[in-house]
């Protein structure tokens, strides 16, 4: 896929929220959960992927990614929970 995705990070339900965007999922989670990502996901110990949305261009999730970053807390926490009500760890899913 040669587009982007946009994504968030915790560590606990209804804990800490990172958004985020990348081209590639799998090694900045990767990244994140290793300690070498984002300092503010290393600072709160973000290694809980909840969220993961794809875009066909990386333009589309760094706009989207934006979006999200003005939301309020309890929006994100509501796009969480009707994705993902048990704020599974999607790690496994796109690691695959």
């Amino acid at each position: 896929m040669n587009g982007g995705w946009v994504y968030i990070m915790t560590n606990k339900p209804g804990g800490v929220l990172y958004v985020g965007v990348t081209a590639d999922i799998a090694a900045r989670v990767h990244q994140h959960r290793i300690g070498e990502g984002s300092t503010f996901c290393r600072r709160y110990n973000l290694q809980r992927l909840v969220l993961a949305e794809p875009y066909p261009t990386i333009d589309e999730a760094i706009a989207r990614e934006k979006a999200l970053k003005e939301w309020h807390r309890t929006w994100k926490i509501r796009l969480i929970e009707e994705a993902n009500p048990g704020w599974a760890d999607l790690w496994e899913h796109i690691n695959g």
